[in-house]
């Protein structure tokens, strides 16, 4: 047996293992149902193909839910709430209904081969089998148990087995009757149905939790969930949990009821909600119409869905089907695209980043998208909004992919109201109120007003204390728009002056919410120690754009020194273009490998405003800038500040690690040949770049010789 066929299997089940308890009796998902769907999808191949290493008692894929928390008194189920298979393809319904047919020895009609079915008028195919159809509940499974009309307890699915006890907190829910509105009530009735939240509530509840610096939860699902399982029903109460019922577990004799279809209707008449989009389907067509309606309408809904379940209607039938490992044979749920919805833009709004950057957002009726509730819509720029025409009111398909921010895919043209309006871009800031500009065919709108915009200075101020910039512990993004709004930390510097100024212009921070003594003694320990920084990473911090890690990296090297980058481009920002392209050191800065014009430009562009200049320059003296090559081991290497370029092709190394090892040696990696180029390393095939530099008389070698170099057997003096 091969060995990694063994680690995946092991490796699955592990994963499968942790993500169902992380689900079910956590209420953390730390994956999208889509990627618990795939894990699931890949341990059943295997297990079709390798059964001999599955052992039931260890298999996972037959576990249901995960174990019943011990805070809970514990109830074993009459009948286990099983689960059910997923379908997500057309082709996985036809099967599903086919096996169906197979098992009861219906006839299959072949006549729906190599049909449409999204456009097949239902005459044309007869299934002979009713099915019916039902809205899919993103929430938490439960089971309340009647004897005689009268409510005895309620249950969580737990592990299907066994679930907890959460009977008191289940009488909170409004309209969950305890005693069933009928005359003569069932000997003892179970039904099952999902506990949720609805989007409103959700939403009023995050930002009531917010404000209290609680636990704020990732979806409805979750927050559903964790409003049930409190010890206190009065917190349950507060959070006003809605519920659905759809199924019945175990029933006494004088229960008669003879179809999923009745079912629904009986539940009524005893008092419970049901879901409302159910329906009755005799063929293939009128269920793929159905979901693609439901799919279609599913953000105008005030309750999460993930799917739709078919249900074979008569109650004869299911019994004759029963079950199979973990799910019934009669039903299948029919999983929606995990990625993408449709909701309604409500308004939108103009985000203003930290390089000025105008970047218009959607603000959309809040949808469930892959696990993650999501209330905001990137539109990226005033071009991607005419080339869509997206206007507020309309209904956007929206999509997430990954951590990706979620963009508007299309408009949904069909649905346009009446009251659909274009939006104008606004030609001012909304932040600083100067007017905007466009660079050349840039097709971002900026702010050019740079640190002096309260917008971009806030954001600024995030990045300079992030992780890969100064990394101050203790002072993130929520930090920062509180010290902003107080007026603490409005500049760079104001952050080295926090400590001098507490308690003297501001109150005392151990009084602000969220601090104490050691809070506070920690965070001016974090400001103190960043004092010390390198000159790349406080490049890296100020935020300049296009500068990112490795440009900053690639300018100390440079440059060296901060004061001698300072020196040099204040000079460059004082001149005109036309100087620009006579000057050695403008040249020398534009011809750097990775670097290039653009970059400078808007270097330069950063150091010419005044008001970015007075910042700076206060902010340096707070600070140690260390200077580029002070922790480099090879810093006494005579090639140490030698500038170089690489042409045609390299056959021992790629050009990137030549780059590396050239920067290592503390050398200037050029990309252009001039007169103050010190080596030019000549490859296989070069062109014009060895032309120049023979021309200049600049020192050449080839790659035999650069490998001396590399391990420190050329001697020789390039100066």
């Amino acid at each position: 047996m091969n060995e990694d066929i063994i680690n995946k299997i092991q490796f699955l089940k592990s994963e499968l293992k942790k993500h169902n308890d992380l689900y079910y009796s956590k209420d953390a998902p730390a994956i999208t149902d889509a990627e618990y769907d795939k894990l699931r999808s890949d341990l059943e191949f295997y297990k079709k193909n390798f059964p001999q290493l599955f052992i039931k008692e260890e298999d996972v894929l037959e576990k249901i839910g995960a174990q019943a928390l011990d805070i809970f008194p514990k109830i074993k189920h009459k009948k286990p709430m099983l689960s059910l298979a997923n379908g997500f393809l057309v082709e996985d319904i036809e099967d599903f209904v086919d096996r169906v047919k197979r098992f009861l020895g219906i006839e299959k009609n072949n006549n729906k081969n190599n049909l449409d079915l999204f456009s097949l008028p239902q005459e044309n195919i007869e299934n002979d089998l009713d099915i019916f159809c039902e809205v899919k509940i993103d929430g938490l499974s439960f089971s309340a148990f009647y004897e005689n009309g009268y409510l005895k307890y309620c249950a969580t699915r737990g592990d299907g087995y066994e679930g907890e006890d959460v009977t008191s907190n289940v009488k909170t829910l409004k309209k969950f009757p305890q005693i069933l509105s009928s005359e003569n009530p069932p000997h003892f009735l179970e039904v099952r149905g999902e506990i949720y939240m609805s989007k409103t509530d959700f939403m009023t509840l995050n930002q009531k939790q917010e404000e209290a610096m609680g636990k704020i939860f990732a979806n409805p699902r979750n927050a559903a969930a964790g409003s049930l399982r409190q010890l206190d029903p009065s917190i349950t109460a507060s959070r006003n949990l809605s519920y659905f019922v759809y199924a019945v577990g175990d029933y006494s004799d004088d229960f008669n009821c003879s179809s999923q279809k009745d079912l629904i209707k009986i539940l009524n008449d005893y008092g419970f909600l049901t879901e409302n989009n159910s329906r009755l389907c005799k063929n293939i067509a009128d269920i793929i119409k159905l979901y693609n309606h439901i799919a279609d309408i599913r953000y105008s809904l005030e309750y999460d869905i993930d799917g739709m379940v078919y249900k074979v209607n008569d109650f004869n039938l299911q019994k004759r089907l029963g079950y199979v490992a973990r799910s019934p044979r009669y039903a299948i749920a029919h999983k929606f695209p995990a990625e993408k919805s449709k909701t309604k833009i409500n308004d939108i709004i103009i985000q203003v980043g930290r390089t000025g950057a105008l970047t218009p957002v959607a603000i959309v009726e809040p949808v469930n998208i892959g696990g993650v509730v999501v209330s905001r819509a990137s539109l990226h720029n005033k071009d991607e909004i005419i080339r869509k025409d997206i206007r507020v009111n309309d209904i956007a398909v929206i999509q997430r992919a990954g951590d990706v921010i979620p963009q508007i895919i299309e408009i949904d043209l069909s649905k346009r109201p009446e009251d659909s309006k274009i939006f104008i871009f606004p030609d001012r800031c909304p932040s600083c109120g100067s007017l905007i500009v466009k660079k050349d065919d840039d097709v971002i709108l900026r702010c050019g007003e740079s640190l002096k915009c309260p917008a971009q200075a806030r954001e600024a101020l995030k990045h300079f204390v992030s992780k890969d910039a100064f990394d101050i512990a203790g002072l993130g993004k929520k930090q920062i728009d509180n010290f902003y709004q107080q007026g603490r930390i409005r500049k760079f510097v104001d952050i080295f002056r926090l400590e001098r100024t507490d308690g003297v212009d501001f109150a005392p921070l151990k009084d602000q919410e969220g601090f104490a003594d050691k809070s506070v003694e920690n965070l001016f320990l974090a400001i103190n120690y960043a004092r010390n920084i390198s000159f790349e990473k406080f490049i890296y911090a100020l935020g300049i754009r296009h500068v990112g890690q490795v440009v900053s990296r690639i300018i100390a090297n440079h440059f060296i020194s901060y004061s001698n980058f300072r020196l040099k481009i204040f000079k460059m920002s004082l001149m005109t273009l036309d100087q620009r392209s006579q000057n050695q050191d403008y040249l020398d800065f534009i011809s750097i490998d990775g670097i290039g014009k653009k970059m400078v430009d808007a270097i330069i562009d950063y150091f010419s405003s005044s008001e970015n200049l007075k910042i700076i320059d206060a902010l340096v003296l707070e600070l140690d800038i260390s200077n580029s090559l002070a922790n480099n081991s090879k810093k006494d290497s005579k090639y140490s500040g030698k500038s170089i370029v690489f042409t045609g092709s390299l056959v021992n190394m790629t050009r990137q690690e030549a780059k590396k090892i050239a920067e290592d040696f503390g050398m200037r990696v050029m990309g252009s040949v001039s007169n103050k180029t010190d080596i030019v390393v000549a490859g296989e095939d070069s062109g014009s770049k060895l032309k120049k530099a023979q021309q200049l008389s600049v020192n050449i070698i080839n790659e035999s010789q650069w490998l001396e170099i590399v391990n420190n057997k050329n001697e020789g003096n390039f100066s």
